[in-house]
């Protein structure tokens, strides 16, 4: 009887993904058509302004974005595929992220925040594959030449460096080796920066990301969250709570191997909601990260557990977007 429970055939089934795509294209074409002056929030001190200093004009925009959010949901289907974290071949994470991103208007225009769940997905993949690999140098300069991408795109995330240090050293593969392997993928996008600023004359462009390291925003910025942006981090708040309970309780119906990935993923997310909470303005470029990890974490607990609470907390969740969409739309309209 609970295998056959409305979680269960939604969560497992072959359609799930196709109709979450579907759902998701509908949502972007009545923002789309609601909402046709919406424009993309950009934070005043990224870097990408600068190595992307334009705003693609709508429809392309939403195009763009919506397939670099179609390939971040690829890349979702992959980790769980390479590196099984959810015990069985899923796509509910691709098709909850997909959901997500669609029921934000915000995020539909292409600006930073849709690159950057992809060169952070790619990171963790590549810092994945080296569990308990002692000549896994190659895999952690990939994962940390990524990682300098992001800080490009966002140089707040330099603070991830230690984060993601720390990780390759919870992952048992850290050496002395693989640490100047790390700092060399990490540098490798700054080079190839400082090539391109001097040679076309541009050294300020390479200055700029040095000095966002150390430029902070107030923190009372946080007072100009929006409401729909609240609702949105206390929605994903609640289902980060709630799959990391699950996952800590169930742990040891795992491996060991999953277990530690999935802890960082939690580290993660906490240090996301801490950095939102430090630097409210960068929360346009970190929402559509925090959703992509959130989206794994969920998926593992949808899939997983069978019982009436989950189902009825599945049932609530999937209301709950439905409401965040309409709101969302109202709000902007």
């Amino acid at each position: 009887m609970k295998g056959n429970s409305l979680r269960s055939q939604v969560t497992t089934g072959r359609f799930t993904l196709p109709v979450a795509i579907l759902l998701s294209t509908a949502c972007w074409v009545v923002a789309g058509v609601l909402l046709p002056e919406l424009s993309a929030t950009r934070s005043p001190g990224e870097t990408a302004d600068r190595l992307l200093p334009f705003v693609l004009p709508n429809p392309l925009g939403w195009a763009v974005s919506f397939l670099l959010y179609l390939f971040t949901g690829y890349l979702l289907i992959a980790l769980n595929n390479t590196f099984g974290l959810i015990r069985i071949r899923a796509s509910v994470q691709s098709a909850l992220f997909l959901l997500l991103i669609g029921i934000c208007p915000g995020l539909h225009l292409f600006y930073t925040g849709s690159i950057l769940p992809v060169s952070l997905l790619l990171s963790l993949y590549f810092l994945f594959r080296s569990y308990q690999n002692h000549k896994a140098s190659g895999n952690l300069f990939y994962s940390f030449c990524f990682l300098g991408i992001s800080t490009l795109l966002l140089p707040i995330l330099i603070w991830f460096i230690p984060l993601w240090l720390l990780g390759a050293y919870n992952l048992q593969c850290f050496t002395l080796k693989s640490f100047f392997a790390s700092l060399t993928g990490w540098f490798f996008p700054y080079w190839l920066l400082l090539g391109h600023a001097y040679f076309y004359g541009e050294m300020e462009l390479f200055y700029w990301p040095f000095r966002q390291w150390i430029t902070f925003y107030p923190v009372r910025q946080i007072l100009e969250i929006s409401l729909p942006q609240w609702s949105i981090l206390g929605y994903l708040l609640i289902i980060y709570i709630v799959s990391t309970c699950h996952t800590f309780v169930k742990g040891y119906q795992d491996k060991i191997r999953t277990r530690s990935y999935l802890h960082f993923l939690m580290l993660v997310i906490l240090c996301l909601y801490l950095l939102i909470l430090l630097q409210p303005i960068c929360l346009p470029e970190l929402l559509p990260v925090l959703m992509a990890l959130i989206s794994i974490l969920a998926a593992h607990f949808f899939v997983l557990s069978d019982n009436r609470g989950s189902n009825i907390f599945f049932i609530a969740s999937v209301i709950g977007v439905c409401i965040l969409f309409g709101y969302n739309l109202w709000v902007n309209l």
